[in-house]
């Protein structure tokens, strides 16, 4: 069901260092680096970022991505969630910066949380 998760930091710079320390025994690392947020895991798929606190006072954005079966299934997610009055962030489409076949959609949950639908195969 999950396909990754993400929370914001105050100190970046040290909860990447804390996170390369403490994921590596468990046979973790950074796997995407883009400067502002990271991502972790095992092999070549990060399952968990980390990223500057950007967002709320106390309370902070969370990114929760739920793994779609097909490309339909994420199309299918993001029009339930509009259906249900959810804020759209990014509309169903190709994300190839994280991986030629990253097709995401992106919304906000009515606490504001930033939730996705992701397919990570070809169509």
């Amino acid at each position: 069901m999950l396909d990754h998760l993400s929370i914001q930091c105050d100190d970046y710079a040290a909860s990447l260092a804390f996170y390369d320390a403490v994921l590596a025994p468990l046979g973790g690392g950074r796997i995407m680096d883009f400067g502002t947020y990271c991502g972790f895991g095992v092999g070549m798929k990060p399952d968990f970022w980390i990223s500057g606190h950007a967002m709320g006072g106390e309370g902070r954005e969370s990114h929760i991505a739920f793994a779609a079966n097909d490309r339909a299934a994420v199309r299918a997610f993001f029009d339930a969630a509009v259906a249900h009055g959810a804020e759209v962030l990014h509309e169903p489409r190709m994300w190839p910066e994280y991986h030629p076949n990253y097709y995401g959609a992106f919304v906000r949950d009515p606490d504001g949380n930033n939730v996705e639908a992701v397919c990570h195969l070809p169509e």
